[in-house]
């Protein structure tokens, strides 16, 4: 499969090792029956105690030696399955990192942590399996029937028919293990995904009260899962009996016709005895064959879901080949050029043929209904999505030509939606700069209006945060996710409606910090209120253009935003929602 030959190069030399120890093993197990044999033959019906010792101490120095290579593969199989393990986890989780947003858009968070556990638990017991037990079952099958071919020709007939039999139910039980497995690891995906969203939105479900449909929703992806288990391991329960039905008739075929042949004097009692045991051996290693098999075809398919993550589609890679540039200065101008953009899937443009500019130290606030595509120029700033035909230019420079690292170190944003990390609130500001000096921190802070409630907090900018900030208000998580980005000193500062969630003087004073920020400003609002302020403003209705200018210039030009003006302004000036 690709995903060992990805890791082979690595772990050869151990893998190597491994096999050889576990060769040797077999080898040392297929002599113990015909040492016996010689024990019985040779010893036991000749009276013979010196044939006796000596036979059997060869015995006991086989069994020490294969007892050393089984603990040297043990130990190796062991640390290079956990190792390779380390290294998908890491990879994965890496790719994670660089995915593109439609990788991360096809790719479900929950189907991701499945893949990253479940299915990288799958891929290392195969390999520690490989190196341990799985390839000494076909050695020891085949030279049990070998050996036992070479003790007894027509006794070795019983072997050849149970192989047979037990080749087909093998066969029966791939095809059918196979798709059941990839649909099995697709429900548990549902499952997880499932658990995440209400955790993720638990506050939400106990507000509307809604515990019985997500009770539903998750009694119903796991009565999935259920069913798809006693699917999967049906196979194995009814495959399982038959084989060992097969083997039972075996064995009981080859000791009624060694009996046979006892009696014709055609073979001795000690090649009846290793006959049976190698019988025993092989009927075993058929048995471990069909296991290995059945954990072949999980393996499979963890393999192929975790092939898919490592070659999806990665965020744009630098395009200077020469590496120079990387975090070069631009001066926060912004172009957008006749830009046309859909969003992967969707059937109708979420920007459609848009032209704007923004000079170096301007402010753009951007209006315009839900859906207009305001956070999607976020989205083509930042070049999480390529465009569909136009231009982007940023310091002048196509943002096409540019290296990810220099956009991103040049652009920074406060979205909507602020998530915030676990750890302290120095550390979630810092996330914007690490090198930001704890002057620079409590600047910032005091720049998003966010310094009065932090230093009121018990340990100030020491105070550990909970998951997503659970532990602080909607309206602080935004100023602490605008310190965060004010702290970046980006020339370009991206504010997607960032603001929503505070209060008309609060968000005033903050809107006059931005003001003073040095760099560009890309402010995406829904008020009017605080559009105004602007040096330019961008109207959008269904993703064109329609309406660019100041205030003064779109109340008399532009019959949407001055609608939009008029439902949140009264006669008197002041806001419908009471803000100035």
């Amino acid at each position: 499969m690709r995903i060992y030959m990805r890791y082979f190069p690595k772990f050869k030399t151990p893998f190597l090792i491994a096999v050889t120890c576990v060769a040797l093993e077999a080898v040392c197990d297929l002599l113990g029956p015909t040492l016996m044999a010689r024990v019985v033959n040779h010893g036991i019906l000749d009276s013979d105690m010196d044939a006796v010792l000596y036979w059997s101490m060869l015995m006991l120095l086989v069994v020490f030696l294969g007892a050393c290579f089984a603990v040297t593969r043990s130990v190796i199989a062991a640390r290079t399955s956990s190792q390779l393990g380390a290294d998908l986890r890491r990879d994965v989780f890496g790719k994670i990192m660089s995915f593109s947003e439609e990788s991360a858009d096809k790719l479900q968070s929950g189907s991701l942590i499945t893949r990253m556990t479940g299915d990288t638990s799958q891929v290392t017991m195969f390999a520690n399996g490989i190196m341990r037990i799985f390839m000494k079952a076909p050695i020891t099958c085949v030279g049990s029937i070998i050996f036992a071919t070479i003790l007894n020709p027509r006794l070795s007939l019983c072997i050849y028919g149970v192989v047979a039999v037990i080749a087909v139910l093998t066969t029966i039980s791939i095809k059918m293990s196979y798709t059941r497995f990839a649909k099995l690891q697709t429900a548990l995906d549902k499952v997880n995904s499932v658990t995440q969203e209400y955790l993720l939105g638990i506050r939400l479900v106990k507000a509307f009260g809604t515990f019985s449909e997500e009770e539903e929703r998750f009694g119903k992806a796991n009565e999935v899962l259920k069913q798809r288990s006693v699917s999967t391991q049906m196979v194995i329960t009814v495959i399982s009996p038959i084989m060992a039905l097969v083997v039972g008739l075996g064995a009981t075929l080859a000791i009624y016709f060694g009996s046979v042949l006892f009696r014709t004097d055609l073979i001795e009692p000690g090649d009846i005895a290793a006959f049976v045991a190698y019988m025993s051996h092989m009927l075993m290693s058929l048995m471990m064959i069909t296991n290995i098999f059945n954990t072949l075809v999980r393996a499979k398919a963890s393999a192929a879901r975790i092939h898919e993550v490592l070659e999806s589609e990665e965020d744009f890679t630098d395009t200077d080949s020469a590496g120079q540039n990387k975090h070069e200065h631009l001066d926060g101008s912004l172009l957008f050029e006749n830009v046309t953009f859909s969003y992967p899937g969707g059937n109708t443009p979420a920007i459609k043929n848009l032209s704007f500019s923004v000079s170096p130290g301007e402010t753009l606030a951007i209006i315009g209904s839900t859906g207009s595509g305001k956070t999607t120029i976020c989205w083509l700033t930042l070049r999480f999505y390529d465009i569909d035909s136009g231009n982007i230019y940023i310091g002048g420079h196509d943002i096409r030509s540019l290296p990810i690292k220099t956009i991103r170190a040049n652009t920074s944003i406060a979205p909507q939606k602020p998530l915030l990390f676990s750890g302290t609130v120095e550390e979630n500001i810092r996330w914007g700069n690490e090198n930001a000096s704890d002057d620079a921190i409590s600047t910032a802070a005091h720049s998003a209006h966010a310094a009065g409630f932090i230093e009121e907090m018990q340990q100030g900018y020491g105070s550990l945060l909970g998951r997503g900030g659970v532990n602080l208000s909607g309206g602080q998580k935004q100023r602490i996710s605008i310190a965060r980005a004010i702290i970046s000193g980006a020339s370009l500062l991206l504010i997607d409606d960032a603001t929503g969630a505070l209060d008309s003087i609060t968000e005033a004073r903050v809107r006059a910090e931005l003001a003073a920020y040095p760099g560009t400003k890309l402010m995406i609002t829904q008020r009017c209120a605080a559009a105004m302020y602007a040096d330019k403003i961008l109207v959008l209705e269904n993703g064109c253009s329609v309406g660019y200018g100041t205030h003064e210039e779109l109340m008399n030009t532009c019959k949407i935003y001055k609608e939009i003006w008029q439902s949140q302004i009264d006669s008197k000036g002041v806001a419908a929602d009471g803000k100035p």
